[in-house]
């Protein structure tokens, strides 16, 4: 029997998240506050300068102010750091983010972990990552809340289901994973180690594809009527599933692009927002 699948539309749910935001812009603006979100790009690649772009122009159509601070390759851990630390005391900046990755000779996870916890909009600190998995942190990381706020917005079942998640990265695969788990779904989370992966996959009524390998997920893992969110962007705007081959099987899926992406700047948006109407006591 051949599915018919529904298409889960990112740019939807961004711009629903965006409309609800839009009054807490409006209202910090009349009251004198920009909210106002920093990126940190260290190096020249040109993937990161792309996002970072992308998110500046995001907070632009919002009335955002994006501070960008661009630093060099040699920059080393203790420069990063007492860069994030400067932002930290200042004010008038209410969010941090440190674009990922980094060279491979600073600290990423030390970098990522002087960002203030109130400043963390994108959800990448230890701490942040604590009160994820407990289920009560401000600013979960962005990628795993935006794939809850499809799941959301579509209003697809996930108490009692089968979750698979592809990934365990400590900013998306982990909390990811931690998030189904607070929603009530049973998780099992595979990596690059996990025998007969595919088997797992079969087996899973949710698919979370964080893997980082494009098209890595086939169409015959899948089973008949899963839902797929595909979280991996890979260059040629290719996601981590081979999107032709599952669509025959899934009951719902996220294309890419317009899927799981403009939900991520979207969410990275309202905690900044979030952020900002915390600190003026909101």
């Amino acid at each position: 029997m051949t599915i018919r699948p529904f298409i889960l539309d990112g740019n939807e749910v961004a711009a629903n998240i965006k409309a609800l935001v839009e009054g807490d812009v409006k209202k910090l603006i009349a009251g004198g506050i920009i909210p106002c979100l920093a990126t940190i790009l260290v190096g020249d690649d040109p993937a990161s300068a792309t996002y970072v772009r992308m998110k500046a122009n995001a907070c632009k159509r919002l009335g955002i102010q994006s501070v960008r601070i661009e630093l060099p390759g040699e920059t080393t851990t203790e420069q990063l750091i007492r860069e994030i630390q400067q932002l930290n005391e200042n004010p008038g900046v209410h969010g941090i983010l440190l674009q990922h990755p980094v060279p491979h000779h600073i600290d990423e996870r030390a970098a990522f972990d002087a960002i203030s916890i109130e400043k963390d909009v994108d959800g990448v600190t230890t701490q942040g990552f604590a009160q994820n998995a407990f289920g009560f942190a401000a600013f979960p990381s962005c990628t795993p809340a935006a794939i809850i706020a499809i799941l959301d917005h579509y209003r697809l079942p996930v108490l009692g289901k089968h979750a698979v998640v592809i990934g365990r990265s400590p900013i998306l695969g982990k909390p990811v994973s931690a998030m189904l788990l607070n929603k009530d779904a049973t998780v099992t989370t595979c990596h690059s180690k996990t025998v007969n992966l595919e088997e797992f996959v079969r087996a899973a009524d949710i698919v979370v594809a964080a893997v980082g390998k494009p098209r890595f997920v086939k169409g015959d893992w899948v089973k008949p009527g899963a839902v797929v969110l595909d979280a991996g962007y890979n260059p040629g705007n290719i996601g981590d599933v081979d999107y032709e081959a599952c669509l025959p099987h899934v009951s719902a899926i996220t294309p890419v692009p317009a899927g799981v992406g403009p939900v991520t700047i979207a969410t990275l948006l309202k905690h900044t927002v979030a952020a900002a109407m915390k600190a003026q006591g909101y």
